[in-house]
């Protein structure tokens, strides 16, 4: 009896929580531990149920309800979230074992300046994300006419943030990260993030129940729900007892038939 009523509890919990569960979705994978912690947090705290999942390489992945799917990408969108991935100047230049020709390797130094001062830009607080385009121009010493070298900064930034302030700060350090280039030649474009709608001053918040994350406001229908299922297991596992009890009585009574 103990065996079939632990399978009925089990029986009963997995169908209940069948019926709280959604239909959860990937948002994002490959992320690592940071990245997916502040996606998660971003997100419950805005009332979107979301949790991690390690994958089989030990990245994690950000899984949401299907139906909170576009609401969790504009939040992260707003958010800044994922980060950009930038190659770093290792990366750029790792070896394929062939001879890179002058013009391989002068590309390759202007994509790898863009991403490195693209990534330090998009370090200084107030700025989601950034992209910043090199232009060094090859001049010959010959020539009496230098074109000077230039870049164009393209960031988008916090509506709460004074790009004002940041401006100066953005072209100067992006004007001393490459040579011969002067705080003039450097031009930023600033764009405002845009923000995904306006919200209610009251967030909906989130309870834990059973380890599944729902709406503070359905957690007395989901006690309801799993206390008439409780009784439901009590009251099948009662019936089951009563037909064991009633089996082994009629089972005492031929044997003391038999005796007789």
């Amino acid at each position: 009896m103990s065996n079939r009523c632990r399978a009925l509890r089990l029986t009963i919990v997995v169908a209940f929580a069948g019926l709280l569960q959604a239909c959860d979705i990937d948002l994002y994978t490959n992320l690592d531990e940071r990245e997916a912690n502040a996606m998660v947090a971003v997100l419950l705290r805005d009332g979107v149920p979301a949790s991690r999942k390690v994958q089989d390489n030990g990245q994690l992945t950000v899984v949401v309800d299907e139906k909170r799917f576009a609401q969790a990408m504009a939040l992260l969108d707003e958010a800044g979230l994922p980060g950009q991935s930038f190659s770093n100047l290792g990366q750029v230049f790792k070896s394929n074992g062939l001879v890179s020709s002058p013009v391989q390797e002068r590309a390759q130094m202007v994509y790898a300046l863009s991403e490195e001062l693209s990534h330090s830009v998009s370090e200084i607080d107030g700025i989601i994300s950034s992209r910043v385009h090199v232009v060094l121009p090859d001049n010959d010493l010959l020539k009496r006419v230098i074109s000077p070298s230039s870049a164009s900064v393209l960031v988008r930034y916090d509506p709460a943030t004074d790009i004002n302030q940041l401006i100066p700060q953005i072209k100067t350090l992006v004007a001393n990260g490459i040579s011969g280039l002067s705080y003039e030649g450097v031009s930023v474009t600033a764009i405002k993030a845009a923000v995904a709608g306006q919200r209610s001053g009251a967030q909906p918040r989130l309870a834990s129940f059973l380890g599944m994350w729902m709406l503070e406001d359905n957690l007395p229908r989901a006690r309801l729900i799993f206390g008439f299922l409780l009784l439901c297991t009590l009251g099948l596992a009662g019936v089951i007892g009563w037909q064991h009890w009633q089996r082994r009585g009629a089972q005492s009574v031929y044997v003391l038939e038999d005796a007789q």
